[in-house]
């Protein structure tokens, strides 16, 4: 299917495909047409860099992400590194968050005190 197919299909941004594109993850074969068509597997790495995106990657490491998995399996455990370092980040701003949420509390807690009084 074309780009503008899959868009409308599967509501992928238009900025995916040409990062996708861009980045030479487009299996060339017999792709060569215009416009370019895009399969299954082709809109399963889109969908994994999508993923990646809404984890919180950027698209410098989602690229780095995308070549390292094409790699192979011996790329797993530094893939995992990645996964494990934005998991860690993510906790960070949980946590983070909660303290936020903590302290807000707090106040409205001091303001609905002084209303009773």
């Amino acid at each position: 299917m074309t780009m503008e197919e899959a868009a409308i299909r599967y509501g992928i941004p238009k900025k995916i495909f040409l990062e996708f594109k861009a980045w030479g993850l487009l299996n060339r074969e017999g792709k060569d047409r215009v416009p370019e068509r895009y399969d299954d597997s082709d809109l399963q790495l889109i969908s994994l860099m999508i993923t990646l995106h809404q984890i919180g990657f950027s698209s410098e490491e989602v690229r780095r992400y995308m070549k390292l998995m094409l790699e192979g399996e011996d790329t797993a455990m530094e893939r995992m590194k990645m996964l494990n370092h934005r998991r860690k980040q993510a906790l960070e701003e949980i946590h983070f968050r909660e303290k936020q949420l903590e302290n807000l509390d707090y106040l409205r807690h001091q303001i609905r005190s002084i209303e009773r009084i």
